[in-house]
């Protein structure tokens, strides 16, 4: 009953229903007016290192849950995605159902604050995963007229600092945080993982060309764990001669619609 219904939807435009292609067939419904999936939320998916004892995994910010659908096919574990926005919530759990996750994917419509400041949450989790807003909120900042976009983007309902401050709330000792972010404010991100006493560990760039200046970052960190950092293998996405590098490509099927 609930394909059929979502079908009829995707039929009468309402919502779009994408392949998430190299995953035997995945489909991932989205709306146009909304916040769509990209290339970063494919990179802290495919790129965070897991580990065999992070049994309880969470993302937070997970939007359409892109990032917990592609999890469910690295590791047979129990995964929580959180969002604030209800639209976009509902266009998740149409996604867990329509492929059969409901037992590994759980969908949770709340604020991540508000998730976090629960003492039934409190050092619980082995993995953090986050796909945040990237941008401050300005008054000059330009913002997209959608309110459901310009929250996505711009650090209006979250920021930095306070993403961080909740991973440490949840996480257990030596728990592992992931954060994909525009590099350019690295420095901040360093700042704040050492000031909630999360560890750098490992820094992976994400180049448009091997000569270019990096725009994206995933910064992995684990919670009192002990100093020591490795910068791993850049991702460049283009060849000199403008073609994908094979890596990106091997990503990019995952991102095509």
């Amino acid at each position: 009953m609930i394909k059929e219904l979502l079908n009829f939807l995707v039929k009468k435009e309402m919502i779009r229903k994408n392949d998430v292609l190299g995953y035997n067939n995945m489909k991932i419904f989205q709306d146009s007016d909304l916040f769509s999936f990209s290339l970063d939320s494919i990179v802290l998916a495919n790129y965070t290192n897991i580990r065999l004892r992070d049994k309880n995994i969470i993302d937070f910010c997970t939007g359409n849950a892109i990032v917990p659908l592609i999890l469910s096919r690295r590791c047979p574990k129990n995964l929580i995605g959180i969002e604030v926005q209800k639209r976009v919530c509902e266009l998740a759990k149409m996604t867990i159902n329509y492929n059969n996750l409901n037992d590994k994917i759980s969908i949770i419509n709340c604020n991540v604050i508000d998730f976090c400041n629960k003492n039934c949450n409190h050092n619980k989790y082995d993995l953090v995963l986050c796909n945040p807003p990237y941008f401050k909120d300005n008054k000059s900042s330009k913002k997209n007229y959608s309110y459901e976009k310009m929250i996505a983007r711009h650090e209006i309902l979250i920021n930095l600092e306070e993403v961080i401050e909740c991973a440490k709330k949840i996480l257990k000792d030596n728990g592992s945080f992931s954060l994909v972010h525009r590099s350019e404010r690295l420095a901040e991100i360093i700042i704040l993982f050492k000031k909630n006493n999360i560890e750098p560990k490992s820094i992976k760039f994400v180049h448009e060309y091997a000569d270019s200046s990096s725009t994206l970052v995933l910064v992995q960190g684990q919670k009192n764990g002990k100093v020591g950092m490795t910068i791993d293998k850049p991702l460049i996405m283009f060849n000199k001669d403008g073609n994908y590098t094979e890596e990106y490509e091997k990503l990019m099927k995952e991102v095509r619609k």
